[in-house]
């Protein structure tokens, strides 16, 4: 059996989660210190015990509340010793500095490295009066918004809503298909008490919710919170005797064919999930049909879309046909997909959210929201629009 990129080496020992909701008003470093150290505890570690660090994006962010701590901060309030330590906004997607960590425990630059990620984008909206804290204002535009932003497209939202429609055209992807996916999540964020929306939806709701940008809904926008989520990466031979059984990580997709862009790509109805998915089969014996539940970004209900195609869930063009309905990604389906409520409904917690929520799962602590036959292999796409990442673990 091929043993992945890192023979088996890098493995997964702990999770933790702070507290999830919307304005908490707390700070980002005390939601983020909440979250690594119920990580580090659940390792069965001790403080003195982690020598690595990482998280994404990394310093000089200009929206305070898509940062909630950075690396150093979290450093000096704990007294770690690193050994290694790395964060960055250019990686693989927000899971991009997981897929790090994995290279320096199997290359032994650390035992065990501590990975997380936090936002309080809910509360920092609320001090900034209820909108967005960024704004473009004069000088070059980013690469990404020079073809758009002059139509006054300056939002995620218009961005996705144009390869969506592209999509659509091509393929015939209905709203009542894209429409499975979220209401899909909110029926699994009802099962899980950190949910931000719980309340039950229907397709009606969803086919009558506003328009964000057409052909995208309320519903298909993800919801901002507050909340830190962290793992414990370890080299295997340094877990020995920890009380979790430890999680593979089997492969791993940090590959980018094309530009970083939302509309510069050869077909336009492919993403960067596309080139992240081919890389994670390239390196593993395992393949699609093994896959036991899939944590896919769902930052809009589009790019969950992209992510399934793009891991062979679906072949190119035929997504809607495995999500219509619902029942196939459904607890109970051949496919469970996003069982906390992703971030459409569970909240905004960005690819280590999925991550997390990968851990429980196959550690069979989801609660009422746990997937039966004691799923094996999990499978977790990041991003997925210019950049994406993407994780494979089994409990093998």
């Amino acid at each position: 059996m091929n043993r992945g990129p890192f023979d088996g080496r890098a493995v997964i020992t702990g999770a933790g989660k702070s507290q999830v909701g919307r304005r908490l008003g707390r700070t980002g470093l005390d939601l983020t210190l909440e979250a690594v150290t119920r990580a580090i505890a659940d390792a069965g570690l001790d403080i003195d015990d982690v020598d690595g660090i990482a998280s994404y994006p990394g310093p000089g962010v200009p929206d305070p509340g898509f940062s909630g701590a950075g690396i150093q901060e979290v450093r000096n309030a704990l007294g770690l010793r690193s050994r290694w330590y790395v964060s960055s906004l250019e990686t693989a997607g927000q899971i991009g500095p997981a897929i790090e960590a994995c290279m320096a425990v199997t290359l032994g630059l650390a035992d065990h490295v501590v990975v997380f990620r936090s936002v309080w984008e809910s509360t920092a909206q609320a001090q900034a009066g209820g909108r967005g804290s960024v704004l473009f204002s004069g000088g070059d535009l980013p690469p990404h918004l020079e073809w758009s932003a002059p139509f006054g497209a300056l939002s995620a939202a218009n961005w996705l809503s144009m390869p969506t429609q592209r999509y659509m055209h091509e393929f015939g992807l209905t709203r009542e298909q894209l429409g499975a996916i979220a209401v899909n999540a909110r029926r699994n964020a009802g099962l899980n008490p950190d949910g931000i929306y719980r309340d039950p939806m229907t397709l009606a709701d969803y086919l009558d919710a506003r328009m964000i940008s057409e052909p995208l809904c309320l519903y298909d926008c993800d919801v901002p919170c507050d909340g830190a989520t962290a793992v414990v990466i370890s080299r295997r031979d340094a877990a020995a005797g920890l009380p979790r059984h430890p999680l593979t990580v089997e492969s791993v997709g940090p590959a980018m064919y094309e530009r970083a862009t939302w509309d510069q790509r050869t077909d336009l109805t492919t993403m960067a999930a596309h080139d992240s998915g081919a890389e994670l089969w390239k390196n593993t014996s395992l393949t699609p049909a093994d896959v036991d539940v899939a944590q896919l970004y769902d930052g809009f209900s589009f790019l969950t879309v992209m992510w399934l195609e793009a891991l062979g869930f679906a072949e190119h063009g035929q997504v809607g046909k495995l999500i219509e309905g619902g029942e196939r990604i459904a607890l109970e389906g051949e496919l469970p997909l996003n069982t906390s409520g992703g971030q459409l409904s569970g909240g905004r917690l960005h690819g280590m959210g999925f991550l997390h929520e990968a851990c429980v799962q196959l550690w069979g602590e989801g609660g009422e929201r746990q997937v039966g036959n004691d799923p094996d292999v999990a499978v977790v796409g990041v991003g997925g629009g210019p950049v994406a990442g993407s994780m494979l673990l089994s409990t093998r």
